[in-house]
């Protein structure tokens, strides 16, 4: 029952793609509205460069600004990215081509040029690693299935008749409900 279910719900459990990248900070306060064109003129400099030569080090050093976060970024989600960077350069990152600079890519920040060194698209894990979290979904499911079915159950029982015209007057006109009166309390 378990991993016919599992295959049926298996879109669930999807782990989501991941980036593993690296960038360089232009920042808009101490560049202005040049920042930009900075950027860009930047990537004419490093493309072709691998990330952890020397030079490309001490070129990246010379033409990049501080960021106050951290430089590199290891096996992040989209969402992740996203919460970091901002939706755009989430989606701008999780279009490069691992490998190589990209870029100018903007940020709330500013503007960043990006080498994205692994993209793990997202997929659906064997049902083995994910039991026990299979195994709970089935049975949240079991339990949604069952209180439903007692819902229906309940709601086959009773009719809700309502008058042909509600106006205020019909409405007012109706019988007040008989509540019995609780234990211990006298009605007035």
């Amino acid at each position: 029952d378990l991993k016919v279910w599992f295959g049926k719900n298996s879109e669930r459990f999807t782990l989501p793609a991941r980036a593993t990248f690296r960038h360089l900070y232009f920042s808009p306060d101490r560049r202005g509205p040049r920042t930009r064109a900075d950027a860009a003129q930047g990537l004419e400099k490093v493309a072709g460069k691998p990330t952890d030569s020397p030079e490309t080090m001490a070129l990246a050093e010379a033409l990049a600004d501080r960021f106050m976060f951290q430089d590199y970024y290891a096996d992040r989600s989209f969402d992740d990215v996203a919460k970091t960077f901002g939706p755009p350069f989430a989606r701008a990152l999780f279009q490069i081509t691992p490998g190589s600079w990209a870029g100018p890519i903007e940020s709330g920040y500013g503007w960043h040029l990006v080498w994205v060194d692994a993209l793990t698209p997202a997929r659906v894990p064997p049902f083995d690693e994910v039991e026990p979290d299979g195994r709970t979904g089935w049975i949240e499911d079991q339990r949604a299935e069952i209180r439903q079915r007692a819902f229906e159950a309940m709601r086959a029982r009773y009719q809700v008749v309502m008058p042909k015209d509600p106006s205020a007057t019909a409405v007012a006109s109706l019988p007040a409900p008989e509540i019995p009166p609780l234990a211990g309390i006298i009605p007035e």
